[in-house]
């Protein structure tokens, strides 16, 4: 019976080829949070500085999480993390962006 020693994870959202991937793993962390605080601060017009900068590194970090992603689970978790970014950075991008306020022109 070779199927209960080696398990058909192919079609599982979160599969894994046995490996630790730290790095990878650490990227996927940080650009989940960063998506989510960016995304959380983004409909608060005063904190238009802190969601479109966490936006941005946030976006920055998960496009290079998900060029040296190995697994699924970390492409989808980045991914989230990434559209939560995404979304943030463009709101507070209307609110004023990286320097409004802040610089006078």
């Amino acid at each position: 019976m070779a199927q209960t020693l080696h398990p058909n994870v192919a079609g599982s959202l979160f599969a894994t080829d046995g490996k630790a991937h730290p790095l990878q793993d650490a990227l996927m962390a940080v650009t989940f949070v960063l998506g989510v605080l960016s995304f959380a601060t983004s409909f608060f017009h005063g904190l238009h500085l802190l969601s479109s900068w966490t936006g941005l590194v946030g976006l920055a970090v998960g496009i290079y999480g998900q060029w040296i992603s190995v697994t699924t689970r970390e492409r989808f978790v980045l991914i989230l993390g990434l559209g939560a970014a995404g979304v943030g950075f463009l709101i507070s991008m209307a609110h004023g962006g990286l320097f409004g306020g802040l610089i006078s022109s």
